[in-house]
């Protein structure tokens, strides 16, 4: 198993955003403004859900690396943290899905 964390992967995002756009995908996307890195995303979640409707366990693996990737340029293209995000689930998994969704007006 890896030791490697969404933590650690929004540090690397950090520093290439630091970088030239010629250096850096990261920093071409977030150059490009929000709605470019939100339409990256898109595609790549796009991507991962065919990945897993054919069942291709790689291809899987590989589209949600993008997707995971993308995702933390977006949140940082909007200056959202991490560790907010990781707060929202934390604070969701105090009771179940079913029970929240059963909660909410209708």
């Amino acid at each position: 198993m890896t030791s490697f964390s969404l933590a650690d992967l929004e540090r690397i995002v950090a520093e290439r955003a630091s970088v030239s756009p010629e250096e850096s995908w990261t920093a071409k996307l977030l150059a490009a403004g929000p709605e470019r890195a939100a339409k990256k995303f898109g595609e790549e979640a796009v991507e991962a859900v065919i990945a897993a409707v054919k069942g291709d366990r790689d291809e899987l693996i590989a589209e949600s690396a993008d997707v995971l990737y993308h995702l933390l340029v977006v949140l940082r293209s909007r200056d959202v943290a991490l560790r907010d995000v990781l707060s929202q689930l934390e604070a969701r998994t105090a009771r179940s899905g079913l029970a929240e969704k059963a909660a909410r007006p209708r």
